[in-house]
């Protein structure tokens, strides 16, 4: 079966940078790609939220035509829960 996606072709914007969290170091690129990231998505949720029972799309969804075989088995992997794993393993070395 094709793979689908959720594309939305956002535009940067510019805005003040906000101080690294914890210990952690993060470039002005680094905080610059998240905040675009995150903005980006904020907006896909709400263009999909203003076009339920619309007729108009604002947001298109990828369907590859051809899926890589090589991708069949892949599992998402949860970020979140491999930084907390990776986290609490440091501790106990």
């Amino acid at each position: 079966s094709p793979v689908s996606r959720v594309v939305y072709n956002g535009k940067r914007s510019g805005g003040p940078r906000s101080p690294g969290a914890g210990s952690e170091i993060f470039t002005p690129a680094h905080e610059e790609n998240v905040r675009f990231i995150y903005e980006a998505w904020q907006c896909v949720e709400r263009d999909l939220r203003s076009q339920m029972g619309s007729e108009r799309s604002l947001v298109e969804e990828y369907v590859e035509k051809m899926p890589n075989p090589s991708l069949k088995a892949f599992k998402p992997v949860d970020l979140s829960d491999l930084k907390r794993r990776n986290t609490q393993d440091a501790k106990k070395s």
